[in-house]
């Protein structure tokens, strides 16, 4: 397989790329097919029905793409898929050791490119006026490449060297340009769950993750005013938003995708604990207080609807982070994770008013996120 083509000094927004929005069309979804039992001790095999669901909810609206580490997992995850009721004709796998596989963190980030572009008229316009040469119409090409941002495993754990691989991976086998994120000379690391995107311009984040200067440091010494730059230069994100913390139990400690997610791009669900006992309330209460008064690229204040959290999940004495924000949006549908509690259908609900163009679906979480991870974590967009 060739070697991925490295781009060249210039960064991606100079070179007019930037990160779209979940919700823009996918080309394709990849998944890491679980494997490492330290994060589901005895749970294994119900978190392979839970990736069963998820390839078959996402599959019918796009190409799902699947790492596996050898021939034989592939075998054995092609009878599970089949199991689960999933097409396989829509399921794509690819050989790749990796450590967990907890994909939208060590996965391929993709940005996108659009530009102009005049092509031949069999017509010659007909006669009509045109500022394009004569015989040419205008239309939008689109080019997407793969950001490498240089997985550490959360800055948590020694086993990350596979992981890290995939964006390399994904950018030989899909024959993209790959930008490795740097700053002053450095690999820049941030993970996929750490950052939410509008597609315009707007990028959110959180302290707790990526400024705290003692507890999984990602990238020593940065300031937030560095953070915002890099986001700037690798994602084309002109406005960063940074919220305070997430809730407990968070083994990424902080990521915003179990706080804050966009559903399009003026309209945020920010998660909300409504019992002042729980030790929740007061870190998501000040993320509310801070969300008045951010705004969006454009200037304007975006709409912010609470989204409630489920009571408290815990497994051995650990809190586990379970939330309703961890959902992933796919082509066919929008799939949330559902806890057995009865804020299931609150969150549905609300979601369901927000995503008119596709039906929100639940998928059984309970047993997944003993893992520190829920949906949104498992998977990894790759944009049309």
């Amino acid at each position: 397989m060739p070697h991925p083509k490295i781009a060249a000094a210039a960064t991606p927004a100079e070179l007019g790329y930037s990160m779209p929005a979940e919700w823009e069309r996918h080309a394709a979804t990849w998944l890491a097919w679980p494997h490492h039992e330290a994060d589901w001790p005895g749970k294994m095999e119900a978190v392979r029905w839970v990736y069963g669901e998820m390839v078959r909810k996402i599959s019918p609206g796009e190409l799902v793409r699947i790492l596996v580490r050898h021939p034989t997992e592939q075998k054995f995850a092609t009878d599970c898929l089949k199991r689960a009721g999933c097409d396989l004709k829509r399921v794509e796998f690819v050989k790749h050791p990796t450590n967990r596989g907890w994909i939208r963190d060590c996965g391929p980030i993709f940005v996108r490119h659009e530009r102009a572009a005049s092509v031949p008229l069999a017509d010659q316009n007909k006669g009509r006026k045109s500022v394009l040469p004569a015989g040419c119409r205008q239309h939008v090409k689109v080019e997407t490449a793969i950001v490498h941002f240089h997985f550490n495993a959360w800055a948590k754990h020694d086993d990350w060297q596979k992981d890290r691989q995939v964006p390399e991976l994904a950018a030989r086998r899909l024959r993209k340009q790959l930008f490795r994120a740097e700053f002053d000379g450095r690999p820049f690391v941030i993970e996929g769950g750490g950052i939410e995107v509008n597609g315009r311009g707007t990028l959110l984040t959180t302290e707790e993750c990526y400024l705290h200067p003692k507890i999984q440091v990602r990238n020593p010494g940065l300031t937030r005013a560095q953070y915002d730059e890099t986001f700037r230069n690798y994602l084309g994100a002109k406005n960063v938003l940074w919220l305070r913390k997430g809730p407990a139990g968070d083994d990424t400690h902080g990521h915003i995708d179990d706080i804050c997610r966009f559903v399009n791009r003026k309209m945020l669900v920010l998660i909300r604990e409504k019992n002042k006992r729980d030790v929740n309330y007061r870190p998501l209460a000040e993320n509310w207080e801070r969300i008045r008064d951010l705004r969006l690229e454009d200037g304007s204040k975006p709409e912010v609807v609470p989204l409630p959290m489920p009571a408290p999940l815990c497994f051995d004495g650990r809190r586990l982070p379970a939330s309703y924000a961890n959902f992933y949006i796919s082509n066919a549908c929008v799939i949330v994770p559902t806890f057995n509690d009865p804020n299931d259908r609150v969150a549905l609900g609300i979601l369901s008013e927000l995503f008119k163009d596709r039906p929100v679906v639940g998928i059984h979480a309970v047993d997944l996120v003993l893992g520190s991870g829920s949906l949104h974590c498992l998977t990894q967009q790759q944009p049309a």
